[in-house]
């Protein structure tokens, strides 16, 4: 027998990805960056129990069982087996061999601190602790660089992301095969600690739309994506890139609106088309502009995924008077909290 627990943090994506390349792969239409959040409030908790005893493979998500055979965790189940290397050992401290982990079965549970399925990227966290917590427990070893980011992509997307703490772009690739589709740090979790991450939790329901079926339908009806993909995000990774390295709130927040905007605006271009933001979402948005205007900068900068709540980017020298703006404005029903950004990612850990 053989047992694990690992956590990972989710992301907020920056500039958006939306819409896949190759569906197999599950490579993206474009590259996209993000911010990895602090694991105080906002996390993914994963153990795995390895046993001979186990007669299956399970798999629980807050305390419901899901469905093992379920594609992409079969994806990652089999290539992190794939890599296992004989220096794991059990829980009498006897290593055990690369071939005898065939005779083991697993038992997994993973559970998630904040909404799932409600645009917070709980899918990137979940399968980035899968991938994570897999790892450990086969001691696996990568045959090239990034090998880990890759096959946490094959779960789910963005996932690839947090397995990096600080500010992390995810390659688009370009090889057929996927494997230069990885997520690479591009600024470490101590660059830029003035940054925090307001969290709106306006409603944590699971949403109407899931994000595949999201991306599938926009993919098919939205021209507004092709030339979004085609013409614009490139653009703006340079830009927002740059701000970040140079602690550029003002060029950064703008950035990160105007991606926010376009993406919800290519799920309306979509047909039929996608509503992820309500009416408390539209409100937050008109506030942050009317508080920026008010400040003669730009002090608080919004960013959706793929449902209506909100993270709200300010320095630290703000977050009060943002706080304070917010719980004015809204009740009760909208949990605002404060995980920091950029800390360190699984990856980061590794000796």
């Amino acid at each position: 027998m053989r047992s694990v627990t690992c956590s990972t943090p989710t992301n907020i994506a920056v500039i958006k990805y939306w819409g896949k390349d190759n569906v197999a792969l599950n490579t993206p239409l474009n590259s996209s960056v993000s911010v990895t959040l602090n694991q105080d409030q906002l996390k993914t908790v994963t153990s795995v129990l390895a046993s001979k005893d186990f007669p299956a493979d399970r798999i629980w998500l807050n305390g419901a069982e899901q469905n093992i055979q379920n594609k992409r965790i079969q994806v990652v189940l089999k290539e992190v087996r794939r890599l296992a290397t004989s220096n794991a050992v059990d829980a009498h401290g006897r290593a055990i061999a690369k071939a005898d982990w065939d005779l083991y079965k697993l038992h997994i549970v993973s559970i998630n601190t904040f909404p799932t399925a409600a645009g917070l990227a709980s899918s990137a966290a979940g399968y980035a602790c899968l991938v994570a917590a897999l790892v450990e427990l086969y001691a696996a070893e990568e045959e090239y660089e990034g090998q880990f980011s890759a096959i946490a992509r094959q779960g789910s997307g963005s996932a690839c992301r947090s397995l990096h703490g600080g500010f992390v772009r995810w390659d688009k690739g370009v090889k057929a095969d996927g494997t230069d589709s990885l997520a690479i740090q591009i600024a470490d979790d101590k660059h830029w600690p003035e940054l925090e991450a307001i969290i709106c939790v306006v409603n944590d329901k699971e949403k109407d739309t899931s994000s595949t079926d999201g991306m599938n339908t926009s993919k098919d009806t939205s021209e507004l994506l092709g030339f979004r993909a085609r013409e614009v995000v490139h653009k703006r990774l340079a830009a927002i890139e740059a701000a970040y390295k140079a602690k550029d709130f003002e060029t950064f927040g703008k950035i990160t609106m105007m991606d926010s905007n376009q993406f919800h605006a290519t799920c309306l271009d979509t047909y039929p088309p996608i509503f992820y933001l309500n009416e408390i979402s539209r409100s937050i948005i008109h506030l942050v502009h009317k508080y920026n205007h008010h400040a003669g900068a730009i002090q608080a900068a919004y960013t959706f995924d793929a449902g209506p709540n909100a993270v709200i980017f300010v320095e630290k020298k703000h977050t009060k008077d943002v706080l304070a703006l917010l719980s004015h404005y809204f009740d009760s029903t909208t949990e605002c909290v404060v995980p920091s950004h950029s800390r360190r990612g699984w990856l980061s850990g590794l000796s």
